[in-house]
């Protein structure tokens, strides 16, 4: 497991999957390009197939941060990964259904 100051980081036992928790409680334009840069340095070369984004934890997005997830989504996208938003909470998963990105993201059902 690796864990920078936004995101920690676990590879599932098959190997397939990177487990990624966000550990800022708000994401938000002081945070966005932080993120953006490091999940996409962790997908870039990995060999897993899925990116798995932790939510559970992160109490306000904003529409920056939701503009950086999408330009990770792209860039797993591009390497061959499925990112998949797991858990997000209450405010989190309205902010992504209020402005239509749950089927961009690929929400796992609660």
């Amino acid at each position: 497991m690796t864990t920078d100051a936004i995101v920690s980081y676990r590879t599932s036992a098959d190997g397939r999957t990177l487990h990624a928790t966000l550990l800022a409680p708000e994401l938000d334009v002081d945070v966005a390009d932080e993120l953006r840069a490091s999940l996409e340095k962790a997908v870039d070369g990995s060999p897993c197939r899925q990116l798995d984004l932790d939510l559970a934890e992160v109490t306000f997005i904003d529409s920056y941060s939701l503009g950086a997830l999408v330009g990770v989504r792209n860039t797993a996208a591009a390497a061959g990964l499925t990112m998949i938003l797991t858990r997000p909470s209450p405010p989190v998963r309205q902010a992504i259904e209020v402005t239509g990105l749950a089927e961009v993201f690929g929400i796992a059902p609660v």
